[in-house]
């Protein structure tokens, strides 16, 4: 008996603690329950995976000759994100399979955020462009813009 005591005294503080706690949450200035968060965009991978501020991204899916790394994200906002980073293309010479991959300086752009049709509620960037500060890859214009994956 003297146990069962003991677990009720202490699961009825439990109790009063919690409800305090959730008192304290409902205060003026503290978001309610009801409130929704606007959640941020997010990138699509290649397989298919949400990210939010990856490090690197692979741009070429089929064959993964272009691939963005050392990604420093500025900002991630809900119309657009930024970063600076390093686009390591191949040169694909003779051919993609013996080619070598250079890197080039990179400043990147997401925007255009729309539902992501995987999960409708979830917003995604629909597009990325890359502006190459100094050296760039052989034909590619100054700036390049790409739609991304849905």
């Amino acid at each position: 008996m003297r146990h069962i005591t003991r677990t009720a005294a202490m699961l009825c503080a439990a109790l009063g603690l919690t409800a305090a706690i959730g008192t304290a949450s409902a205060a003026p200035g503290a978001p309610s329950a009801g409130a929704r968060q606007v959640a941020r965009p997010v990138l699509v991978d290649c397989l298919w995976h949400p990210q939010v501020r990856p490090g690197d991204f692979i741009l070429a899916c089929g064959d993964g000759n272009s691939r963005l790394v050392e990604l420093h994200w500025t900002s991630w906002g809900a119309q657009s994100a930024r970063a600076s980073g390093v686009n390591v293309v191949n040169d694909c010479k003779p051919y993609c399979a013996v080619g070598h991959f250079h890197p080039y300086a990179v400043k990147v752009k997401l925007d255009q955020p729309k539902p992501w049709k995987k999960h409708p509620q979830v917003q995604h960037y629909s597009r990325i462009t890359l502006t190459y500060p100094g050296d760039r890859p052989e034909q590619f214009p100054r700036v390049v813009t790409y739609p991304l994956w849905d």
